[in-house]
């Protein structure tokens, strides 16, 4: 029982991983309806920043590396806010292969920019001292961090669901997502409702990477490796949707852990034959829309 429940664990733990980097992909999908490949890039950018002003601070709690997370959250938000204006705009006028070209040599050039500065060595971050045990449950031992990470992504899955579903600003940002044109016959600011959408995703892109930075070796494919896993959940749960994208962030994460478990020789095989047998049974996603 407890290697099924550590099982469970590791599934939960690597489905909120995913759901992390997919969070602002698919919002920036659900608006411009672009497959933002430099997503990964920006990730890696905010994982590096954690690193860099983590060691300057000499930051060991908790609540510092909450605060170096916001803080790497709103750098690359800024950063996305001049892509928005310099790239993506420009996007806009042309087909949807030039738009995959131009932010995939994004996470190139992002990769380069990470190279030119960190280097190639792989680095880490150490976890705050408030994460570095473990949490007993009778038998049962849970590392501390898997539990965080498990916690902040249902916190930021929350968080985004009540702004979409339940604010104001959500529902301006759903009706430009389903018909730009009707809204800003309204009154809705399509351009500021655009520019500020992608922001967030950038935002969560760096706070993404910047949450994630502990679990995860720091190197210049960082991005590409969990851009693939993201795109794989957002794939299967819907391009564009919020609540999709989570719930197909756990229902992968859980059968790789499992399938890992049963078939240790292959690992992550079992991530691949459910991405491709969910698609070949519901082809659309298991939901559609910015939800």
């Amino acid at each position: 029982m407890d290697q099924i429940a550590l099982t469970l664990l590791n599934g939960l733990s690597w489905g909120m991983t995913v759901f992390l980097t997919a969070a602002g992909l698919s919002l920036v999908f659900g608006i411009l309806h672009v497959l933002n490949f430099s997503h990964g890039g920006f990730l890696m950018i905010g994982a590096y920043l954690s690193y860099t002003i983590g060691a300057r601070l000499q930051a060991g709690s908790l609540w510092q590396f909450l605060l170096i997370a916001l803080a790497c959250s709103v750098a690359v938000g800024l950063l996305g806010a001049l892509v928005e204006r310099f790239v993506f705009r420009r996007l806009k006028r042309v087909s949807e292969s030039y738009s995959l070209i131009a932010t995939y040599a994004l996470l190139i050039l992002c990769q380069g920019i990470v190279k030119v500065i960190w280097g190639i060595d792989f680095l880490s971050v150490p976890p705050p001292s408030e994460l570095g045990g473990a949490v007993t449950m009778g038998d049962f031992i849970a590392p501390s961090f898997v539990l965080f990470v498990i916690a902040c992504g249902l916190v930021v899955f929350a968080i985004m669901d009540m702004v979409l579903q339940r604010t104001e600003v959500g529902k301006r940002v759903q009706s430009v997502a389903i018909d730009p044109w009707m809204a800003g016959l309204v009154g809705i600011n399509v351009n500021a409702v655009l520019s500020w959408t992608v922001v967030c995703g950038f935002a969560l892109a760096g706070l993404a990477g910047a949450l994630l930075s502990v679990n995860q070796s720091l190197s210049p494919s960082m991005g590409s490796a969990l851009i693939i896993q993201a795109f794989g959940a957002l794939i299967v749960g819907g391009l564009g949707n919020i609540r999709g994208a989570f719930v197909a962030s756990v229902l992968l994460g859980l059968i790789t852990s499992f399938g890992d478990r049963f078939v240790p020789d292959v690992p992550g095989l079992f991530f691949f034959v459910a991405l491709a047998a969910i698609l070949l049974i519901r082809p659309q996603g298991l939901m559609r829309g910015l939800r």
